[in-house]
C-alpha cells in the first residue's frame, strides 16, 4: 500500500488506545484538567461504573467560547507553547490529547464559562469524526462541566474488555482517592448512581489533612505514621511514612508524588525499601504518602502517555536524598524519641538523667565514621549477669520506685516490676503496663552499637589469596572504572585488566568467604540502575545482625530489677529500638483503660 494520511477519527481512536484504558482513565484525564484550571472544588458523577455516564464539574477558570472547538482538537493546549515550556512542565496535563481521544470513543458534551464571560457555552461531539457545530449558549457558573456518555459505544471490541460495573467503580474510587491525596487544598465529591460515595472537603491545616488521610486510608495510618519534612539542595520531601509495625502484606498503601503528580518509579521504591531494610519484617511492605518537590527541569514527565512514569536528570542525588531523609525519620522509632507532627523533627523525650549523654542522631553510615560516637569495645564475658553478656555496657543507677510519682522524670518505658517466664519484662509507666521482649530489645541495642563501632573504624579489607577475574560487559567495565573510589570505600579493590574483564583483589573482612563474583555483579547492576548501591552495607549488616542475635541476652535468663531497668534505659536511648533488626516489635503498651476494660472496671 502507498503511504497515506490516516483519518482524524482513526488517529484519535489510536491515541485513545494509549490514554483511555477504562472509565477510570477518563476520570483521571478530566480531573487533571480541572486541577490545571485552578479548581478548588470538583464533583464527579458516574453511572454504571462510568460506562453509561461520567460527569466532572469544577469551579476553575473555565474555557473561552472561541477555544471550545480547539479543546476537542488534537495537540491543542494552553499549557505549553515552546520547547522550554516542555522541559519545565508544571501542569498535570500538557499533550493536548485527552479530550479529543475521549471524544473519539464516547458521546461528549463540554459546557464552560470563562472568568470574564457573562454566560456559559456548550459544545457536543459524538465519536469525534463529525464537523463540530458552533458553540451554543448554556447557563453555567464560572468553571467547566464535561459529560462523557456511552464510553466505547463505537469500539465494541474495547468495551468487551471492561469488567463489571462494581469493578470499574472500584478503579474510579481508587483513582479519586489518589488524586485527593495529592491536593489537600481541593474539595472532592464522588457520587455513583446518584448516591454519595466520597465527600472530602478542602483541608488546609495538618490536623485537617490527617483527617482526610484517615478517611481515605483508615484512622490507623495517621496514628501509626511519622510526619516528615526535609529540604536540601533544591529537593524537598514531605508527607507521612508508617511505623515499621504498621506494615502491609501487599504494596497497596504506597503513594508517591513528584511535583503533585502520582508516579510509580523503581528508583523511588528502591530508596524506600533501603530505608526500611533493618526495621521491616520479612515479606512485609511499608506504607507511605510522600511528596517530592524539585525543579521541573530536573525531571522528565513526558516519558509515557499516561504520565505515570518519570525520569530524573540526577537519579543518584534523588535516591540518596530519599534514603537519608526516610532513614533519619525512621530512627525516631524508639520509645525515647518523639517526632514533631508539624515539622517532622525528632527529639529525645528521655530526661538527661537517663540519657547519660548518649547521641540521638541518626545512625551513621558504615562508610562515614561519626567522630561524635563513643568508642565501643565488643566483648564476650565468660561470667557475669545475663544482660551484661555480649558487650561492655554502662549500668546506670536505678532511680528508684519513688521517681515514677513525678511525671516529669518518669521515663517512657517506666520502671521494671518483674520478669515473666524468663522472656518478657513487665514494667510500669505513666500510661499503664509495658511488656518488653528482652531478647528482641537487647538484639537491637547490640546491633546499633555494632554499627556505630564499625562506622568509627571503617570497613577493613582483606586481600584474596587468589585474585578473582570476572568477565563483564564493556559498559560494566567502564562503570567500575568510574566508581573506583566507591569500591575503595566499600572495602573492595577492583581493577580493570581488559576491555571486558575485571579482577577483584580485596574484599571486606566481614564478607570473606562470600561469593565475590556475585557481589561484584550485584554492585554493578545497582550502580547502573540507581547510580548508587548499599549492597555491601546490607551484606555487612546481615552479619552484624547475626552477631547481635548471638550476643543478645537469651530467653530463660533471670535478670535483676536493676538489670531490667538498665535494659529499659538503653532501649530509650537507642534509635529504632521499637523493632529488633528482623522487624519484630520489641515492646508493647497496655494502657490503664485497656486493663480496666479487661476486668470490666467502671461498668
Amino acid at each position: 500500500m502507498r503511504i497515506h494520511a490516516l483519518p482524524t477519527q482513526l488517529v484519535n481512536q489510536i491515541a485513545a488506545g494509549e490514554v483511555v484504558e477504562r472509565p477510570a482513565s477518563v476520570v483521571k484525564e478530566l480531573l487533571e484538567n480541572s486541577l490545571d484550571a485552578g479548581a478548588s472544588r470538583i464533583e464527579i458523577d458516574v453511572e454504571q461504573g462510568g460506562v453509561k455516564l461520567i460527569r466532572v464539574r469544577d469551579n476553575g477558570r473555565g474555557i473561552h467560547r472561541e477555544d471550545l472547538a480547539l479543546a476537542l482538537s488534537r495537540h491543542a493546549t494552553s499549557k505549553i507553547s515552546n520547547l522550554d515550556d516542555l522541559e519545565g512542565v508544571t501542569s498535570m496535563g500538557f499533550r493536548g490529547e485527552a479530550l479529543p481521544s475521549i471524544a473519539s470513543v464516547s458521546r461528549l458534551q463540554l459546557i464552560s464559562r470563562g472568568e470574564e464571560s457573562d454566560a456559559g457555552w456548550t459544545l457536543s461531539s459524538a465519536g469525534g469524526g463529525e464537523q463540530l457545530p458552533a458553540p451554543q449558549p448554556a447557563p453555567h457558573p464560572v468553571g467547566t462541566t464535561i459529560e462523557v456518555r456511552d464510553l466505547f459505544y463505537n469500539t465494541p471490541a474495547r468495551r468487551k474488555f471492561l469488567r463489571t460495573d462494581k469493578t470499574e467503580l472500584g478503579h474510579i474510587d481508587v483513582l479519586v482517592k489518589r488524586m485527593a491525596l495529592s491536593r489537600f487544598d481541593v474539595a472532592f465529591y464522588l457520587r455513583s448512581n446518584r448516591r454519595d460515595s466520597l465527600s472530602l472537603p478542602a483541608a488546609s491545616s495538618l490536623s485537617e489533612q490527617e483527617r482526610r488521610l484517615a478517611a481515605l486510608l483508615g484512622p490507623a495510618f495517621p496514628e501509626q505514621s511519622f510526619h516528615l519534612r526535609d529540604e536540601t539542595a533544591g529537593l524537598m520531601l514531605s508527607g507521612w511514612v508508617a511505623h515499621p509495625t504498621f506494615s502491609r502484606s501487599q504494596a497497596d498503601m504506597q503513594y508517591f508524588y513528584v511535583n503533585g503528580r502520582a508516579v510509580r518509579d523503581k528508583l523511588v521504591t528502591h530508596a524506600v525499601r533501603q530505608a526500611y531494610r533493618d526495621v521491616l519484617f520479612h515479606g512485609r511492605h511499608p506504607a507511605y504518602v510522600l511528596y517530592l518537590q524539585l525543579d521541573p527541569r530536573m525531571v522528565d514527565v513526558n516519558v509515557h502517555p499516561t504520565k505515570h512514569e518519570v525520569r530524573f536528570r540526577d537519579g543518584r542525588t534523588v535516591h540518596d536524598f530519599l534514603f537519608r531523609s526516610l532513614h533519619r525519620t525512621l530512627s525516631g522509632s524508639s520509645p525515647g524519641m518523639s517526632v514533631d507532627r508539624s515539622t517532622g523533627e525528632i527529639t529525645p523525650v528521655v530526661g538527661p538523667e537517663y540519657r547519660d549523654g548518649a547521641s540521638h542522631s541518626a545512625a551513621p553510615s558504615l562508610l562515614q565514621p561519626s567522630p561524635q560516637q563513643r568508642p565501643f569495645q565488643f566483648k564476650v564475658r565468660e561470667q557475669g549477669s545475663a544482660y551484661r553478656a555480649g558487650f561492655d555496657m554502662q549500668m546506670p543507677p536505678d532511680p528508684g520506685r519513688d521517681a515514677d510519682k513525678d511525671a516529669q522524670t518518669t521515663p517512657p518505658l517506666g520502671y521494671a516490676l518483674a520478669q515473666l517466664k524468663g522472656v518478657y519484662i513487665l514494667a510500669e509507666n505513666e500510661a499503664g503496663l509495658v511488656l518488653v521482649d528482652m531478647h528482641a530489645a537487647h538484639e537491637r541495642i547490640v546491633y546499633e552499637r555494632l554499627k556505630r563501632s564499625l562506622a568509627e573504624r571503617g570497613i577493613r579489607s582483606q586481600p584474596l589469596l587468589v585474585p578473582l577475574a570476572v568477565a563483564v560487559s564493556r559498559r560494566e567495565a567502564d562503570l567500575a572504572g568510574e566508581q573506583a573510589a566507591l569500591f575503595q570505600r566499600l572495602g573492595m579493590s577492583v581493577d580493570r585488566i581488559g576491555d571486558e574483564t575485571l579482577v577483584v583483589r580485596e574484599v571486606p573482612v566481614l564478607l570473606q568467604g562470600t561469593d565475590s563474583e556475585r557481589l561484584l555483579r550485584d554492585l554493578l547492576a545497582d550502580l547502573a540502575v540507581f547510580g548508587s548501591s548499599e549492597r555491601v552495607e546490607s551484606e555487612i549488616e546481615k552479619i552484624l545482625a547475626t552477631l547481635a542475635c548471638h550476643g543478645a541476652v537469651r530467653a530463660n535468663r533471670r535478670l535483676s530489677i536493676e538489670e531490667m531497668n538498665a535494659l529499659l534505659r538503653d532501649m530509650e536511648r537507642t534509635e529504632r529500638s521499637d523493632q529488633c533488626n528482623h522487624g519484630r516489635p520489641t515492646w508493647s503498651q497496655l494502657a490503664l483503660d485497656d486493663l480496666d476494660k479487661l476486668f470490666m472496671r467502671g461498668r
